[in-house]
């Protein structure tokens, strides 16, 4: 089972640049997009339905926030929108497809970059999420999150880590969550468990330079439950096409859907 996650920071640009004529040749069994910046009804022609897959998607009520999707070649059991708290539905961040073995979400967590006052909003959102992952943990089934949670790990996984520890993506409680998650409650990074390399980023700031230097973050993830770590096969991020300032993250999983 092939699982990629991308967020487009909008669709339709991201198609304008030729992501779905990349996406079909990916061979992928489900594809997860984040930050659409559009809405369903405006996305009913061919060019958002490639041939072969099902499209589902999830609207951001507010204009100007999220907006996720999820693209499949195997028809769920069933789709679940929302996470039952406002900064989730009204935003558009979450949607889930539920398969026979497996449950694959499209999310993305939100930024703290623009002020205070958003770094507040992020950090209560990440304790509702955190709920949802606990409560996850007593479902008898495996879960796949995947989506941009905004929030770089380790130093590995940040371009100039030492002059960004004050800054939203990187602050000590970010990563305090970001641990607990993948610690004591047992949760797995699947990227790292099979990609061990330095310097693997999947975002970088718009102007050329960092892309060139290869100065970004690692801000993109599929988080998956405990069972499911010695199923992952291998993993990367695609450098050699951009169609946002994230990269598709591209991860094999020995599963059949």
């Amino acid at each position: 089972m092939r699982v990629i996650t991308f967020n487009t920071q909008g669709i339709e640009q991201a198609a304008d640049k030729g992501f779905f004529d990349w996406m079909v040749n990916q061979d992928a069994d489900v594809v997860c997009l984040q930050n659409l910046k559009a809405r369903e009804y405006q996305l009913d022609g061919d060019r958002y339905h490639p041939e072969g897959y099902h499209a589902y998607f999830f609207d951001a009520f507010e204009d100007g926030y999220s907006g996720v999707a999820i693209y499949t070649r195997h028809l769920p059991k069933a789709i679940m929108t929302g996470l039952g708290f406002e900064a989730c539905d009204y935003q558009g961040r979450f949607i889930q497809a539920d398969f026979d073995k497996v449950s694959v979400s499209s999310m993305t967590i939100p930024s703290g970059l623009r002020s205070p006052e958003a770094q507040a909003a992020k950090m209560e959102y990440l304790e509702h999420f955190q709920a949802h992952l606990k409560k996850t943990l007593r479902k008898r089934r495996d879960f796949i999150f995947a989506g941009t949670f905004n929030i770089a790990h380790k130093t590995v996984d940040l371009s100039n880590w030492y002059v960004n520890q004050k800054v939203s993506g990187f602050l000590k409680e970010e990563r305090e969550w970001m641990e607990e998650v993948l610690g004591e409650m047992g949760y797995v990074d699947a990227f790292r468990e099979v990609n061990k390399a330095e310097r693997q980023y999947s975002w970088w700031p718009e102007y050329n330079r960092a892309w060139t230097l290869n100065e970004g973050a690692r801000l993109d993830y599929q988080i998956t439950t405990a069972n499911l770590r010695k199923s992952v096969k291998s993993a990367r991020v695609d450098r050699d096409n951009r169609f946002s300032e994230h990269c598709p993250l591209i991860i094999d999983y020995a599963l059949d859907l």
